[in-house]
């Protein structure tokens, strides 16, 4: 196996006299090494072509270059490293998208600070980029100069998070039942962001979207999403959440700081409930009845008692708007109260139907009749009585004939009566064709 460097390998030699020119570069005095490493750099290459062209095919141990890609947020520091295996000692370089050297071995020539070696071996260059922006993003190419060279691409992608986004409604105040349209958008992404909405803890489905290139930079996005929603009185309150998720963004604050919320704010007509504190049980004569009327709605609702079809009682008292007290209740009394409540968006009542019992009457409710179990009752009877029906309609069927009395039997030849159930008995057994029972 032939080595680099001997007397019989042109690109070895080659390789040999551009390191030995470095040599001598830095052995320089500092103020003739700044010009002389660029013309050593260019001649380093012009050998080390010249020696490729020149080299017969020749036997060497197989060398592996490999790199990876990088994917960092702007603003961050990318580390770029190409590795090789079963290296001797041949030369790595790391270029930019433009193909400038970057790094040649340990040395780099390109004037940006930002580029710092992190490790040099025979093995890896390892190369770190800080503060990095989107001019930054491309094919970062690792050369090892073999015969033939070798290259690996690393592509760098840039992440660029998204604006804090901002959240719009066409309508402040809704009334129940109305249509509401939010929109929200967020600039500056890449790649383009994603919008998530939410009502409350509940996630709802997007109406439209839209995705367009940033006129600023065109490899950024801006993104805006639009929700309808039709309201309830249970919306009320409620937030309403544009979240903007991006695969820059992992730390739970900065995805706090990309939302937007609106509160709901629905107004809704009066639901009533009348309920009765006293008396206990029935109203009867002599008692006090005291209804108090409760409702609900926004914004808050009036409310107003009335009888219907009737004028009110003069004893009538109304301790607050929503209190109802009739003293000493007769029968005069009995009719329907009516508690409405209405405000801006509608009206709603509830009726109270008032019964004055004697005050005679019994304190518990009277029972209602259960009509199934009367129904019950009467098929019952009714099947016994068709029972009854058929049995007797077969009795009857069985002993269908003529039948006739003692009287009846003798009294074609008999005088008078006494003498007919004589005839009839004497005649009993000399009858063969009639059948006779006593009725």
């Amino acid at each position: 196996m032939r080595r680099w460097g001997s007397a019989s390998n042109p690109l070895g030699s080659a390789l040999h006299t551009s390191r030995c020119m470095f040599n001598m570069a830095f052995a320089m005095p500092s103020a003739a090494a700044a010009f002389t490493t660029h013309h050593l750099l260019t001649l380093a290459v012009w050998a080390l072509l010249i020696g490729k062209g020149a080299a017969q095919e020749i036997e060497a141990d197989a060398q592996n270059l490999v790199t990876d890609n990088v994917v960092v947020v702007e603003g961050e520091v990318a580390t770029i490293s190409c590795r090789v295996k079963n290296n001797d000692d041949s030369v790595i370089q790391l270029l930019n998208p433009s193909r400038q050297t970057i790094y040649f071995r340990e040395v780099r020539p390109l004037k940006d600070n930002r580029f710092q070696l992190v490790n040099f071996s025979s093995s890896e260059l390892r190369v770190s980029l800080s503060n990095v922006s989107l001019v930054d993003e491309g094919k970062y190419v690792c050369q090892l100069y073999t015969d033939p060279p070798q290259e690996a691409f690393a592509t760098v992608t840039v992440l660029v998070p998204p604006e804090t986004p901002t959240i719009d409604a066409n309508k402040d105040v809704l009334n129940e039942g109305e249509e509401v349209e939010f929109t929200c958008s967020t600039t500056g992404s890449k790649p383009a962001a994603e919008i998530k909405w939410l009502k409350g803890d509940e996630e709802m489905q997007e109406s439209a979207g839209n995705v367009e290139e940033d006129p600023r930079e065109e490899k950024l996005f801006n993104v805006t999403s639009r929700l309808v929603l039709k309201v309830s009185r249970l919306d009320d309150g409620l937030p309403v959440t544009c979240q903007v998720e991006h695969p820059a963004v992992k730390d739970l604050q900065t995805m706090k700081d990309l939302q937007a919320q609106r509160y709901l704010d629905v107004r809704y007509k009066p639901q009533v409930q009348i309920t009765m504190s006293q008396p206990q049980g029935l109203t009867r004569e002599g008692d006090t009845l005291e209804l108090i009327c409760t409702a609900s709605g926004k914004p808050q609702p009036n409310l107003m008692w009335k009888r219907v079809d009737e004028e009110m009682p003069d004893r009538a008292i109304f301790t607050e708007p929503r209190t109802l007290i009739l003293e000493s209740l007769n029968k005069t009394d009995n009719g329907t109260y009516r508690c409405s409540a209405f405000n801006d968006v509608g009206e709603t009542f509830e009726d109270y139907v008032l019964h004055v019992y004697d005050s005679r009457a019994g304190t518990e409710v009277p029972r209602s009749v259960d009509h199934a179990v009367i129904g019950g009752v009467v098929a019952v009877v009714v099947f016994a009585i068709l029972c009854l029906l058929i049995v007797l309609g077969r009795y009857f069927a069985r002993h269908k004939g003529t039948y006739f009395t003692h009287e009846a039997k003798g009294a074609d030849d008999a005088a008078d009566a006494d003498t007919a159930i004589i005839n009839a008995e004497g005649g009993q057994n000399n009858s063969d064709e009639k059948k006779e029972y006593f009725i």
